[in-house]
């Protein structure tokens, strides 16, 4: 059976550098930044005793607020499966992107499922 793995997901509207640096000093750890369109931060991630923090400078169509900025984030190379439970999580709720395929090869959506809970379905290349 494949793994998934949960972690929190944060949109930093901007300023995923200087957060995820800050994190670092503060926790330890390797951090990786990936740069994407604008110099902007596509994914950031931050890997420290056993934590992993994954965030971006997010997408300016898609302007978070503050509360509304933090997700669960579903990862793993099943595409079946993961595709599962985003529809699954998507009943209810509300798609904010569907998912939908990236420069970096791996797949993302993004919801708000009938809670009000937001989910980042990243499904990457096996």
């Amino acid at each position: 059976m494949s793994t998934i793995q949960l972690n929190p997901f944060i949109n930093f509207q901007g300023r995923a550098r200087e957060a995820m640096e800050l994190y670092q000093k503060v926790l330890g750890g390797k951090l990786d930044l990936q740069a994407g369109p604008n110099g902007r931060i596509g994914q950031a991630r931050l890997e420290a005793d056993g934590v992993l923090i994954i965030a971006s400078d997010g997408h300016p169509d898609y302007p978070a607020k503050v509360g509304e900025n933090l997700a669960l984030s579903l990862s793993g190379t099943d595409q079946a499966r993961l595709t599962r439970i985003f529809k699954a999580l998507a009943e209810g709720g509300r798609v904010n992107m569907p998912l939908a395929k990236q420069p970096w090869g791996g797949e993302v959506g993004w919801l708000v499922d009938r809670f009000g809970i937001n989910w980042t379905v990243n499904i990457q290349q096996g």
